[in-house]
């Protein structure tokens, strides 16, 4: 079997591989391109092992004229840029101890040992420069099924790292076949285990939480993650029932995903500190949950908020009660809607305090009023 596609033919990725093979050394390429180039998914980044050691891999792409980046060297990651694409270049390694959060490693010189320590058995696929593939580990077979499968024992896969479990309910959000289901034992471990997210940082679980919320249909993911008890102890307090007809609403609007708008529906539980959310993303959640929740007609909330937010904040609304969404008009009403009146026109009469004041009640009025009231009509209205 072999694999096809720009990504793998184009002279710069060529490049690299042709400088570790013509040494001598190893080139594969790993994991997520060779996944998603075998699904006829988008390919991003490109993540190639090897045999070489890091110093080896620097020394190499200096010779080729190429740029080595020590972004990961005590992990034995090189990034390699070859006509400003960076490349991953890592050391095969293998685990000697873990701890549930992180594990020391040491360098390889085997596939086998390096597929051993990865976590699914479907991100244990290589392919040669040439795009012919090597599968020692079986994971084929359930790529071409959709069965996202931890490598071996799912507890022992877990206990090396606890992401892991947040990992599983990603992957099978994002590459999981619904018909299938999700994997029993692999689902037992993550349920037995859960304590142990406890020991991760902030950031970790915000980053595997933003890109399974991303996912086009993670309802089934998520529904699992709060059935096996992960998902509270992501989000203590989360309820993930808004969140499937938020998924269905915000595909019928044509919306891109949000994590944030999706992260939204599983209700307030504090994910801006339990995520170590960003001060946007933060304001963004809390713009989205207030708007939803503090009753707002839905003309008033396209003119706060704009098109977009104001009908992510009506969709939202529409999936906490369960009702269907009967608001777009209104909100793109709302965000095309211009104030009428400035400052200037009510200076010199008002000043200062009063005539930050003044316009709120006109603003107010003319909301009410569902914008009809012509400038005229707000400046002579009564106070």
């Amino acid at each position: 079997m072999k694999l096809s596609g720009p990504w793998l033919e184009r002279p710069a990725t060529q490049a690299v591989c042709a400088m570790l093979v013509e040494a001598g050394y190893q080139a594969w390429f790993v994991g997520g391109c060779v996944r998603n180039a075998l699904i006829n998914a988008p390919v991003d980044d490109i993540d190639i092992c090897t045999d070489a050691r890091p110093e080896t891999v620097m020394e190499l792409a200096q010779k080729a004229w190429l740029k080595p980046v020590p972004t990961g060297i005590e992990h034995g990651t090189i990034t390699v840029v070859s006509d400003g694409i960076g490349h991953e270049v890592t050391t095969f390694r293998r685990d000697v101890e873990t701890f549930g959060r992180h594990a020391v490693v040491a360098f390889a010189d085997t596939m086998d040992d390096d597929a051993a320590r990865r976590d699914f058995t479907m991100n244990a696929l290589y392919a040669d420069r040439n795009g012919v593939i090597a599968d020692p580990l079986g994971g084929l077979p359930d790529l071409k099924a959709r069965h996202v499968r931890f490598i071996g024992d799912p507890y022992q896969r877990i206990q090396e790292d606890y992401l892991r479990i947040l990992r599983f309910f990603r992957f099978t959000a994002w590459y999981g076949n619904p018909d299938l289901g999700i994997d029993p034992d692999g689902l037992a471990a993550c349920a037995e285990l859960s304590d142990g997210i406890s020991k991760l940082a902030a950031e970790r679980l915000g980053a595997e939480m933003r890109k399974l919320l991303t996912a086009v249909e993670p309802t089934r993911a998520v529904a699992a993650m709060a059935q096996s008890g992960v998902l509270m102890q992501v989000l203590p307090g989360a309820d993930a029932t808004a969140l499937g007809p938020l998924v269905h609403l915000e595909a019928e609007a044509g919306l891109p995903s949000d994590p944030m708008l999706r992260l939204a529906s599983l209700g307030n539980c504090e994910a801006a500190t339990r995520l170590r959310l960003s001060k946007a993303e933060a304001r963004a959640l809390a713009e989205l949950r207030d708007a939803a929740t503090e009753g707002a007609p839905a003309h008033e909330i396209g003119y706060r908020l704009g098109a977009e937010r104001g009908l992510q904040a009506m969709i939202l609304r529409a999936a906490l009660m369960g009702v269907p969404m009967t608001d777009g008009p209104a909100v793109a009403a709302g965000a095309a809607a211009k104030f009428p009146v400035k400052a200037a026109d009510l200076m010199p009469a008002y000043q200062g305090a009063q005539l930050g004041l003044r316009l709120k009640q006109l603003e107010k009025h003319w909301i009410e009023a569902q914008f009809s009231p012509t400038r005229e009509e707000l400046l002579n209205s009564p106070e």
